[in-house]
C-alpha cells in the first residue's frame, strides 16, 4: 500500500501539481488530497489504485523494504536526451 509521503515524493520528482495528479489518475482533487494528508483520513482503494497507476505510468517506482519506504523515478531509453 502506498503512503502519502510516497505519493507527495513521487509528485515532487516528477515536478507535478495537486491538480496535474488528479487529473491524470482520474480522481477527484479532494480525494487526492486525503491521500497526501499526514492525518490518516479514509482513503478508497480504488483511489489509491488509480495514483499508484498514473504515477507507475510516469516511470515512478515504488520501494517498500523492511527499512522503510520510498520512490524513485525511472526513465526509458526514449526519454534520454540525444547527444
Amino acid at each position: 500500500m502506498i503512503t502519502s509521503r510516497q505519493v507527495r515524493a513521487a509528485r515532487a520528482l516528477l515536478g507535478w501539481t495537486q491538480e496535474m495528479l488528479a487529473d491524470k489518475a482520474l480522481v477527484a482533487l479532494t480525494a487526492l488530497k486525503r491521500l497526501e494528508s499526514e492525518n490518516k483520513l479514509p482513503v478508497r482503494e480504488d483511489t489509491r489504485h488509480q495514483v499508484a497507476k498514473a504515477l507507475e505510468s510516469a516511470g515512478i517506482v515504488f520501494l517498500d523494504s523492511d527499512r522503510g519506504e520510498g520512490v524513485m523515478v525511472v526513465r526509458g531509453a526514449a526519454s534520454k536526451p540525444s547527444k
